[in-house]
């Protein structure tokens, strides 16, 4: 299947893993696997509920900076990359988790960047998401 096949069936209705990932910019590392997406998705599913996410290239730079902790989620579909590339470096410079999720993200408001702060309503999910952030490869 060619890339520009696979790019239009992507555009049309529901998509699936390998379809979201044809869109993907040059600096994507680390990958997360579907199944830690997946886990990452319900993690943000109850951060939603319990109003523990900061969204936005802005609003997350602005807490990383004041040293909250989470684990940063990097859209992989974005362009220009300029938007959001010099966020890996600041979570690498504070011992930060960061992924690029191999699908949507899970936030209702379309944005590139997400960070998801620890509580004890979700504690549980959030470590082992956590621990397997952590356990991705760091790009070179």
């Amino acid at each position: 299947m060619t890339k520009i096949k696979a790019q239009e069936e992507a555009c049309s209705g529901e998509r699936t893993y390998q379809e979201l990932l044809v869109n993907q910019n040059p600096i994507v590392q680390p990958l997360a696997s579907r199944r830690l997406t997946r886990n990452l998705y319900k993690c943000i599913k109850k951060a939603m509920k319990q109003k523990q996410l900061r969204r936005g290239v802005k609003e997350v730079q602005k807490f990383v900076n004041r040293g909250e902790k989470g684990i940063m989620v990097l859209a992989e579909d974005t362009l220009p990359i300029e938007v959001y590339c010099h966020l890996p470096v600041m979570c690498e410079d504070r011992n930060l988790a960061y992924m690029n999720p191999g699908a949507a993200a899970g936030s209702k408001c379309p944005t590139c960047v997400i960070m998801v702060k620890p509580h004890e309503e979700y504690q549980e999910a959030y470590d082992k998401c956590l621990e397997e952030v952590q356990s991705l490869p760091l790009p070179l």
